[in-house]
């Protein structure tokens, strides 16, 4: 099954996903009832962590499948899939919007991480975008020293992001 014929299931049948999307920021809300107050304590942070991770994985994928579908693909925005690339971003940014209510996210473990995963993938993406607008041409009209720090600099933003996802 490739990607296509997987997002054409998922067109088809969106039930499943319609309730995952809408089960995440409800359980969200329910944990802002439930646990007022007490977010940073050890049940609530976990779930808080799972949350998070079941809410920004797709997001980010989203954003991602997003970026290189209008960056490369030039898809028309009135081509957008709602169930595939806007409902799993909107499931994400609300979900993270109910958590911060309750718990500040840096007490959510893990959350540096996924923040630190979304960046190295916007620079990698932003590199291949610049990358493929230059259509090599790059060494014609910009100097060949120019270029090397460009690039360079691109490593070390994703070795800084790659450093802090780490620790």
């Amino acid at each position: 099954m490739t990607l296509g014929q997987f997002f054409e299931v998922v067109s088809q049948q969106p039930a499943i996903v319609l309730f995952y999307f809408f089960a995440l920021p409800f359980t969200a809300f329910l944990a802002i009832i439930f646990g007022q107050g007490e977010g940073h304590m050890s049940p609530w942070k976990y779930l808080y962590t799972a949350l998070v991770y079941l809410a920004c994985i797709p997001g980010i994928f989203a954003l991602t499948l997003n970026a290189y579908m209008f960056l490369f693909e030039r898809q028309p925005v009135m081509n957008t899939n709602i169930y595939t690339q806007i409902l799993p971003v909107l499931c994400m940014f609300i979900t993270l919007w109910l958590i911060k209510r309750n718990v500040n996210l840096n007490d959510v473990p893990g959350f540096d991480k996924i923040g630190s995963l979304f960046f190295i993938i916007t620079v990698l993406i932003s590199m291949m975008w610049i990358l493929e607008k230059t259509h090599i041409f790059v060494f014609t009209f910009m100097p060949f020293y120019q270029f090397v720090l460009f690039f360079i600099g691109f490593l070390v933003l994703i070795r800084f992001a790659w450093y802090r996802m780490m620790k």
